[in-house]
């Protein structure tokens, strides 16, 4: 019987997701284990997810997950290469493979591109093309172009390879089950089967129509779920910033001295949030960069803060068939149930975002303590 890992943010879980789920077990067997590590209330693209991760780890088991485990915020929060290594290492010892929706579902292109990013002579031509000017993500794809591989520039496609990269660099045993993922991963306008999440979550936040969007089993319990935005917590950000000293900024992850200098200066003097962001963004700095750095510095995350290793797994959900491979891993490594509190520096950090991530309501803000209230969801029987 094989134990299948999926890296997941569902924010939020919708019918794209749910295919993959029911392929999995196509391919694998009904008695397969799916363990979904899912970023928890703050995602990678810096921004506060939709809707609470309790709620999105409860929709995963409806559709088929077997165990949910949160993705430590500090990888959550991190470039691709960050998210995927932590998510590898959270699930290394607990799968046999690790399945990801791509644009380009071909084993060998992330293989051979995994390979070619740790070889020995793409650092030289990856620093030449950067010291052209541009970001980081163009200039990777100039470097391997040079050594003679097509770049796969697409979101699924990259953070793919990373996962790959990831399993040779630890190592993990992991083998790799890409699924092709149909549709446009930016589209505006959502695919009926196969529906971008940011098309879903502009109309989730704009009250149209989304319940045709998600799997029909978990559309009451979003509909009646709070939702998040970025916007809704723009004061609170803006507030943070503004009241931030220099060392504050200069501890900042992802940021030069340059780049944190420049948002330090802006956002003493911009108004808003997209002013900030619009003054600091660069051709080298991409914007995702900038939201992440952004997050960290509102929850307080610093370079320090990323370098420390997390000595637990945080539980978020289970059915049956989870709680038997939870049962059996318990004797090598060491889970928390949600709420369950530690003595580790981790544990603060896990309750500030919380009670930081009430502030993104759209409705009003979130009473703090939702950390230490949370409790495990447990779905009885199989999928």
């Amino acid at each position: 019987m094989k134990t299948v890992g999926i890296v997941c943010e569902y924010n939020p879980l919708h019918k794209g997701h749910c295919r993959q789920l029911r392929l999995v077990r196509k391919a694998f067997g009904s008695d397969c284990t799916i363990v979904c590590t899912m970023s928890g209330n703050f995602v990678q693209r810096g921004a506060p997810a939709i809707l609470d991760k309790s709620i999105r780890a409860e929709a995963a088991l409806m559709c088929g997950a077997d165990l949910v485990l949160e993705l430590p915020v500090t990888c959550a929060l991190s470039s691709a290469e960050g998210f995927a290594a932590g998510a590898v290492r959270q699930l290394q010892g607990l799968c046999d493979v690790l399945c990801f929706g791509a644009e380009t579902p071909e084993p060998e292109l992330f293989v051979n591109t995994a390979r070619c990013l740790l070889d020995p002579a793409f650092p030289p031509l990856l620093r030449q093309a950067l010291d052209t000017g541009l970001s980081f993500p163009a200039a990777r794809q100039q470097a391997l172009e040079a050594m003679g591989l097509p770049a796969l520039v697409n979101p699924n496609d990259i953070l793919g390879v990373e996962y790959c990269k990831a399993i040779f660099q630890q190592p993990s045993p992991m083998d790799i089950f890409p699924i092709h993922r149909p549709g446009s991963y930016h589209a505006t306008e959502p695919d009926r089967e196969n529906p971008s999440a940011t098309a879903l979550r502009q109309r989730m936040l704009a009250g149209n129509g989304w319940l045709d969007y998600v799997p029909p089993e978990i559309g009451e319990l979003f509909a009646s779920a709070p939702l998040h935005s970025l916007h809704a917590g723009q004061r609170a950000i803006l507030t943070r910033l503004r009241t931030m000293t220099e060392g504050e900024f200069e501890a900042l992850p992802y940021g030069s001295e340059g780049l944190w200098r420049k948002l330090m200066h802006a956002s003493r003097e911009k108004a808003n949030l997209e002013e900030i962001l619009t003054a600091v963004k660069s051709k080298r700095y991409t914007r995702s960069r900038l939201d992440r750095m952004v997050m960290c510095a509102f929850l307080g995350i610093t370079r320090e803060t990323l370098s420390v290793e997390i000595p637990y797994s945080r539980i978020l959900g289970f059915s049956d068939r989870g709680r038997q491979l939870l049962n059996t891993a318990k004797k090598s490594r060491v889970f928390r149930n949600p709420g369950q509190a530690d003595s580790h520096p981790y544990w603060e950090l896990e309750k500030r975002c919380g009670d930081l991530y009430g502030l993104f309501c759209t409705e009003a803000p979130e009473a703090p303590g939702a950390e230490e209230r949370r409790r495990i969801c447990y779905r009885h029987g199989t999928p």
